[in-house]
């Protein structure tokens, strides 16, 4: 089969070992990046499509020799699912590759909220500390974890590394449930607004879906604990980002600590740029970047191609 790779970039592969990737395929074109209106031509022909963050719209599933959609990511919200099953295109996703990187980056940002790490960095880069008079510097409020508790919306192998790190911290680990679901894995749920009073930390797992979106809203915020963080390494559109601006400037809310916004990358002018709250934190969607898990992107694109070709598809999202 023949493939084209629709913005290979954002893989960063300079580093991947790309090998067996390349071995699936009689060919496979690489194209660094692709606008819409270069998408049709670039595709059409193809029996297989590889996006990471490419949209593909209904439209984009007409070419009868299109078979396949392999998406370099685990949020797949840039595909018309619904055409593409409609067409009998199977699309299969990744999942499980940066559970150890996004776990790792999500306690970082923690830790930094926790800290004020780098407000006391700031501090002595600028000469601070050297003029103080005493022997450290203790301006802004450090919290201790332990004895905290964090609250995971979002359940699957990325909350539960997540929530076994909070644990190794001494945190509570309090899970979000819906009502009426019974949890295979046996864990203790509880309400979204319990969770949201009860959590000193509230950090995001959960997918971009329209009954999601924008879920951290305004009156999610007002029924966090005062001084209570966000953490956001999941997707931007689960928070409306002006009322968690309100929350931080109104004092209500300790601090947040995103990898992700609404609009990505972010325009210059998006307000969750310019708030000047001193413990708000903000990485530019790099908590997945590790080399080692972009190589396990890599490799379970070559998984799902060979359980395709096999006539049992996995990962299959559509």
């Amino acid at each position: 089969m023949r493939a084209v790779f629709l913005d290979y970039s954002t893989l960063n592969p300079t580093d991947l070992d790309l090998t067996r990737l390349h071995q699936g395929f009689s060919e496979l074109v690489l194209h660094d990046m692709t606008g819409p209106d270069d998408i049709f031509a670039r595709m059409a022909g193809f029996d297989v499509v590889i996006v990471n963050k490419v949209r593909l719209t209904a439209a984009h599933f007409s070419d009868p020799q299109l078979k396949l959609v392999l998406v370099a990511a685990t949020g797949t919200d840039n595909i018309d699912k619904t055409a593409a099953t409609a067409a009998g295109v199977v699309v299969c996703n990744v999942t499980a590759y940066g559970t150890a990187t996004v776990a790792q980056h999500t306690v970082m940002l923690m830790l930094l909220l926790a800290t004020q790490a780098s407000r006391y960095q700031a501090d002595v880069a600028s000469g601070r500390w050297s003029r103080s008079p005493m022997f450290c510097l203790m301006d802004y409020p450090i919290v201790e974890l332990s004895g905290r508790t964090l609250g995971l919306i979002g359940y699957g192998e990325l909350g539960r590394q997540v929530g076994a790190l909070g644990e190794a911290f001494g945190m509570q680990v309090l899970v979000m449930g819906r009502a009426g679901v019974d949890y295979a894995d046996g864990t203790q749920r509880v309400d979204f607004e319990t969770l949201l009073a009860r959590s000193d930390v509230v950090s995001l797992h959960c997918l971009l879906t329209p009954e999601t979106a924008h879920l951290m809203n305004a009156d999610a915020f007002a029924n966090m604990k005062p001084g209570a963080f966000l953490v956001n390494t999941a997707r931007g559109g689960l928070v409306d980002e002006a009322a968690l601006i309100h929350a931080l400037e109104s004092g209500h809310l300790g601090g947040a600590g995103l990898d992700v916004v609404a609009m990505e990358p972010p325009p210059a002018d998006l307000p969750i740029l310019a708030c000047t709250h001193p413990n708000l934190i903000i990485t530019p969607h790099s908590a997945w970047a590790s080399r080692e898990a972009r190589q396990r992107i890599v490799e379970i694109m070559r998984e799902n191609l060979d359980a395709f070709i096999e006539g049992a598809p996995i990962n299959r999202v559509a």
